[in-house]
C-alpha cells in the first residue's frame, strides 16, 4: 500500500470513530442523569443533584475507557451484529467497573450506589438501540433504492428449517431483485412462527398452494446440499411451474466473479455428498513452494487438479496434455485466475518418454499427478483395444519411471472403481497400471507412488450427465441402457481434493479408494435431470437401450479377495492388494513393443487375461 493510501486508510477509519463518539458521549451522559433521575423514583432531590453533577465527568472518561479497550468505536454501525453487541456489552462492563471504582474512591457520602448498575443497563441499551436503529435505517434505505430505478423485486419462498431459513435470509440482503414472501418449513413445530420479520406459512407438501396464494414463482431451497428436502422438492414441484434456486457453494464463492445472489439448482446439489475435510495446512506444505506436473492437464480431472494445486500455493505449474486446445483454454483459464502463477504448458503425449522426460527434467517436479487416461468404456472396447493398453499401461510406465528419474518425491496415479474385477478393456488396462506403480515403486525407493480409485464424476467429459443434457435440449429421448444400472457418483471438486490428500497420506504403492456415498440409480439420475431443466417425463421421454459391451450392472470399489484398512481421513481407505508377481512393468513393455500397431482384439483379451486374473472379458448380457 502506498503512503497516500494508508494516510486515507487512517484518516477514513479516525472519521468513522469520531463519529461513533459523537453519538456515544451524549448518550454516556444521558444514561447516567437518567439512572440518578430512575433511582429517585423520576425525581432528583437537591443534594443529590450535586452527586450527579460532580460524578458526570468520571462516569464519561470511565466509560469511553472501558469502550475504548473493547475497541466498541472501531465497529461498524452499518453491519452491526450480535458479535458486535456482544462485544459492546463487554466494554460497558468495563466502564461501569471502573466507573464504580473511582467514584467510590473518592468517597462521597451518602452516595446511592444502585446508580452505578442502573446506568450500566441504561447505557448498553442506548448504544446497542442508537446501532440498532442505525442499521434497520441504512436496510431500510438499501430496500428502496437497491437495484435498478423501477426493477420490480421478485416475491420469493424459502424453504428449510429456522435455522436453514436464518442463513438464507442473512446472504439475500446481499442479492439484487427479491422479496422473501415467507418461508416453508419440513418441521411441523416452525408453523406460525417468524425469522428475521418472516413467517413461517406452512409445511412442504403446502408448498405450490402457499406458492400461488402470494403469486411467487421462484422457490429458494436453503436445506444443505444432498439433504432429501432438496430431490424431494424436485421431483415434486419442478413440473408446476416453480423455479428452483440455492444459495452458492464454498467452490462458487471461490470462483472468479463469484457473487451472492441465488443460483439454479444443479445436480450435485441432490447427490448427498458432504464437503470434503482436507488437511489444508498438510496439502499446502506439500504443494507450497513447488514444481507440480500434471499429465491430463486438459481433461476434466486434470484440470480441476491444476485449480487446487494453484489455490493451495504452488510456485511452477507444469500441464502436460496432447490436446492442444484444451492445453490453451487451461492455460487461458489459469493465468485470468491465478497471474502469480508460474504456469508451463506443453503439448506431449505420455506415449513418448523421451519428451516427458525432457519436460520434466526442465521443470524437475516435486510431485507428479498422473491424469492423463483413455477412460471411455464402450470406445476403448470396439477398435481400439490396444491404444487403451498404450495410454493407459505404457503412459502410465512412463509418467511413473520419469517421476523416480527425475527424483519427484510423490507421484499420484488418477485410477477408477472399474478397475476391480474388470469386464471392460479400459477397466483392465487401469488395473495393470496400477500394478505397473507398484513394480515402478520397487525401482525408486525415494519417491512415493500412490494410486487413487473412484468412481463417476458429474460432468466430466465423456460422462452421462453432458450426453444427457444435450438428450434433454434436443427434446429426448434420454437414453439409458438398463433401468436398473447404477453407479457411484462425485462432483470434480471433491475427487481432485481427495486425490490430492490421498498423495499427501499415502505410502509408496498403497491403493486409495475413496468413500462413493450411496450408489445411484441412471435412470434416477436422468429424472433429476429432466427436471432440474423444467421439464417433466412426459415431455422428455426416457429410453432403454441395453448394455453396452464391457458395461456392468453395477460396479466395485473393491475386489472380491481384497479388503482395506481405515486411514485418519473419514473418506479414504487403503486397499489391501496382493503385490505384482515379477516385473509387471517390463512384461507390460516388451509386449507391447511386439503387439505392434494392430494386434487382434482377441489377443489383446488373452493378454490382459493372464496379467489381470480377475478380468472376465464377457460380461453377463441383460
Amino acid at each position: 500500500m502506498t503512503r497516500a493510501g494508508a494516510v486515507s486508510l487512517s484518516t477514513l477509519r479516525r472519521d468513522a470513530t469520531s463519529k461513533s463518539w459523537l453519538v456515544d458521549l451524549p448518550l454516556i451522559v444521558l444514561a447516567w442523569w437518567l439512572a440518578f433521575w430512575l433511582r429517585f423514583n423520576l425525581g432528583l432531590p437537591w443534594p443529590y443533584f450535586d452527586h450527579a453533577l460532580l460524578t458526570t465527568p468520571i462516569a464519561l472518561l470511565c466509560m469511553a475507557l472501558g469502550l475504548a479497550l473493547a475497541r466498541v468505536p472501531r465497529q461498524s454501525w452499518r453491519y452491526v451484529s450480535l458479535a458486535d453487541l456482544r462485544l459492546l456489552a463487554v466494554g460497558v462492563a468495563l466502564g461501569a467497573l471502573l466507573t464504580t471504582a473511582v467514584v467510590m474512591g473518592l468517597r462521597i457520602d451518602g452516595f446511592p450506589r444502585s446508580v452505578f448498575a442502573i446506568s450500566a443497563v441504561l447505557t448498553l441499551v442506548l448504544l446497542a438501540g442508537a446501532r440498532a436503529s442505525w442499521r434497520t435505517l441504512i436496510e431500510r434505505e438499501r430496500e428502496r433504492t437497491h437495484g435498478h430505478p423501477g426493477q420490480q423485486r421478485q416475491p420469493l419462498l424459502v424453504v428449510g428449517t429456522l435455522d436453514e431459513a436464518d442463513h438464507a435470509l442473512r446472504a439475500l440482503k446481499g442479492a439484487d431483485g427479491w422479496q422473501v414472501a415467507g418461508i416453508v418449513s419440513p418441521l411441523a413445530a416452525d408453523h406460525g412462527r417468524t425469522v428475521q420479520g418472516v413467517r413461517v406459512l406452512g409445511d412442504v407438501p403446502a408448498l405450490a398452494d402457499i406458492a400461488a396464494t402470494l403469486q411467487a414463482r421462484t422457490v429458494l431451497l436453503a436445506s444443505a446440499p444432498g439433504a432429501p428436502l432438496r430431490r424431494e422438492a424436485l421431483l415434486r414441484w419442478s413440473g408446476a411451474g416453480l423455479n428452483l434456486l440455492t444459495l452458492p457453494t464454498a467452490d462458487d464463492w471461490l470462483r472468479p466473479g463469484a457473487t451472492p445472489s441465488p443460483r439454479q439448482v444443479r445436480l450435485e446439489d441432490l447427490l448427498g455428498r458432504t464437503p470434503v475435510q482436507l488437511d489444508t495446512a498438510g496439502l499446502t506444505a506439500l504443494f507450497g513452494g513447488q514444481t507440480v506436473l500434471v499429465t491430463g492437464a486438459g481433461g476434466s480431472i486434470g484440470a480441476e487438479l491444476c485449480r487446487q494445486v494453484a489455490r493451495l500455493g504452488a510456485a511452477r505449474l507444469v500441464c502436460v496434455d496432447v490436446s492442444e486446445f484444451a492445453t490453451y483454454r487451461l492455460e487461458q483459464e489459469l493465468r485470468r485466475d491465478h497471474p502469480a502463477l508460474e504456469g508451463v504448458y506443453c503439448t506431449a503425449n505420455v506415449r513418448e518418454v523421451e519428451r516427458l522426460l525432457a519436460i520434466a527434467r526442465a521443470h524437475p517436479p516435486g510431485v507428479v499427478l498422473h491424469a492423463a487416461a483413455y477412460k471411455h468404456v464402450p470406445l476403448m472396447e470396439q477398435g481400439n483395444e490396444i491404444e487403451a493398453l498404450r495410454t493407459n499401461v505404457l503412459g502410465t510406465l512412463n509418467a511413473a519411471r520419469v517421476a523416480g528419474a527425475v527424483g519427484a518425491a510423490r507421484f499420484v496415479l488418477v485410477s477408477t472403481d472399474k478397475a476391480v474385477n474388470p469386464t471392460s478393456v479400459m477397466g483392465a488396462s487401469k488395473r495393470l497400471a496400477e500394478q505397473v506403480v507398484q513394480a515402478v515403486a520397487r525401482q525408486f525407493p525415494a519417491t512415493q507412488y500412490v494410486s487413487v480409485r473412484f468412481g463417476n464424476v458429474l460432468g466430466s467429459s465423456g460422462s452421462v450427465v453432458p450426453l444427457f443434457t444435450a438428450q434433454i435440449e434436443m427434446g429426448g429421448p434420454v437414453t439409458v441402457t438398463h433401468p436398473d444400472i447404477v453407479r457411484y457418483f462425485m462432483t470434480i471438486p471433491e475427487a481432485a481434493q481427495l486425490v490430492l490428500q490421498a498423495g499427501l497420506m499415502g505410502r509408496s504403492g498403497q491403493i486409495f479408494v475413496l468413500d462413493m456415498g450411496e450408489p445411484m440409480k441412471i435412470v434416477e439420475l436422468a429424472r433429476l435431470l429432466i427436471r432440474l431443466s423444467g421439464k417433466s417425463e412426459a415431455e422428455v421421454p426416457i429410453a432403454f437401450t441395453g448394455l453396452r459391451p464391457g458395461e456392468k450392472l453395477y460396479e466395485e470399489l473393491l475386489a472380491d479377495d481384497e479388503t482395506t484398512e481405515a486411514t485418519p481421513h473419514p473418506k479414504l481407505r487403503v486397499a489391501k492388494v496382493a503385490p505384482p508377481a515379477g516385473d509387471v512393468a517390463a512384461l507390460a513393455e516388451s509386449w507391447l513393443a511386439a503387439a505392434g500397431a494392430a494386434p487382434t482384439a482377441d489377443a489383446v483379451r488373452a493378454w490382459l487375461v493372464g496379467q489381470v486374473p480377475e478380468y472376465r472379458p464377457h460380461p453377463v448380457r441383460f
